[in-house]
């Protein structure tokens, strides 16, 4: 674990930046006069910055290696801040956040992937437990914060660049030994389906449902006249959702069929969604449990659906599920947000509501379909759960093993087509 402190750290350190920006970006746009949409137009480029990062990170970790790339990533985190500094302009902060998505996302895989190859088995468990239980502390810290700072200056960039620029220095300092250059993989969607429906389809779910409770909520509570306090305050219990809900239902989901406790979240998620709309606008005594327990369960359902993809999957078919996994988690977090903020636009910010808790629905009436067709059918090897956070990427290995090429080879095999006949090569192996 002291190993691995300084990639935890730099993690918890960038993690208090994004809490920072996450609520102050609305609050500043309300501040400005923007309508809403124009906040749900900055949250989706920053999830089309994460769908790019997903492609193209495994490239830039195998040309420079996982150190200097994960200082590449903190110093464009570093001027999209500066650019979000610079003044409220809704156009130019859409580039900066969408800069911004392909930076932490980028950064998150490469840490990751670090802390993978750097543990042994044994340990490996609890040390992504506390990476991610960090990341959740930093999320939490940075959004407290933004209640105690003037919103009116440019505060929360500055820090935004400090807590980056301190980020780097952990990382920068550190003795731990950098892993091999990764081998490139693939996206194969048709593949990871047979796998496991039930695991994409909640990846498929989660990416747009996570960004949309983490997103929206304080685009909405500032268009709704909550306080800048009031808004810092819910934003900064909602991680703590994740921690209370993740670890219960982890563990019973070890015990019997995932699934079943995958519908059991969702359906908690649809009456969370349901109850933040009935008491919309109420006093925020009443907000903070529901959202509390509606952040939380969505988590959840992030790392329910990893874990169940994993199950089913052989050790030669991991490579290329991590990397589908991955990539459908991010391309949800891009579509389901701008189809929310074209109905913002006409319903107003309410409606993100209503369309977080009908994916929960799907999602619940789906993998209740599929219990209904066949039974549960684990690996001889059925893995157990480890929390995860849904506002970072899955914990997937940038490096293949050397004693096992013809892993690398096989799912380098697989690729997405592109509209030209062209073919994506995945960001991970």
């Amino acid at each position: 674990m002291a190993a691995v402190a300084s990639i935890i750290i730099s993690a918890f350190l960038t993690a208090i930046g994004n809490g920072l920006m996450f609520a102050y970006i609305p609050l500043s746009l309300a501040g400005a006069g923007y309508a809403p949409s124009w906040a749900g137009l900055i949250l989706t480029a920053l999830s089309a910055g994460g769908l790019v990062a997903c492609l193209i990170t495994g490239a830039l970790a195998r040309r420079v290696g996982h150190a200097r790339a994960f200082m590449i990533f903190s110093a464009l985190i570093i001027l999209s801040n500066a650019v979000i500094g610079a003044g409220v302009d809704a156009w130019t902060w859409i580039g900066a956040r969408a800069l911004y998505g392909f930076a932490i996302s980028g950064m998150f895989i490469v840490a990751q992937s670090w802390l993978n190859d750097a543990v042994t088995n044994e340990i490996r468990g609890r040390v992504m437990a506390v990476f991610y239980v960090a990341y959740i502390g930093g999320l939490g810290t940075g959004s407290f914060l933004t209640g105690q700072i003037d919103l009116t200056a440019a505060t929360a960039p500055l820090l935004g660049i400090a807590f980056a620029a301190l980020a780097i220095l952990p990382v920068g300092m550190t003795r731990l030994p950098l892993p091999p250059p990764p081998e490139s993989a693939s996206v194969a969607i048709i593949r990871a389906w047979r796998i496991s429906p039930v695991g994409l389809a909640g990846m498929l779910a989660v990416g747009g449902m996570s960004m949309m409770v983490a997103g929206f909520t304080p685009i909405h509570v500032a268009a709704s006249g909550y306080s800048q306090i009031e808004v810092s305050l819910l934003m900064a219990v909602m991680p703590l959702g994740s921690v209370l809900f993740q670890i219960p239902l982890g563990w019973v989901s070890d015990r019997i069929d995932r699934r079943i406790v995958m519908v059991a979240t969702a359906i908690l998620v649809a009456l969370a969604g349901m109850a933040a709309g009935v008491f919309d606008g109420y006093a925020l005594i009443y907000l903070v449990p529901i959202y509390l327990i509606w952040g939380g369960t969505t988590e959840s359902i992030y790392s329910l659906s990893n874990a169940h993809a994993n199950d089913r999957a052989s050790k030669e078919e991991m490579v290329a599920l991590a990397s589908t996994m991955l990539f459908a988690w991010s391309l949800s977090g891009v579509v389901v947000p701008a189809v929310a903020t074209g109905l913002t636009a006409i319903f107003g910010t309410i409606a993100f509501i209503y369309v977080a808790t009908g994916i929960a629905i799907a999602f619940a009436a789906f993998a209740l379909w599929r219990i209904s067709q066949r039974e549960q059918v684990p690996s001889e090897e059925t893995g157990s759960f480890a929390p995860l956070a849904a506002q970072s990427p899955l914990p997937v290995d940038l490096v293949t093993p050397a004693e096992e090429p013809e892993i690398a080879e096989e799912a380098a095999s697989e690729t997405l087509e592109t509209p030209s006949g062209g073919s994506i090569p995945a960001a991970m192996s």
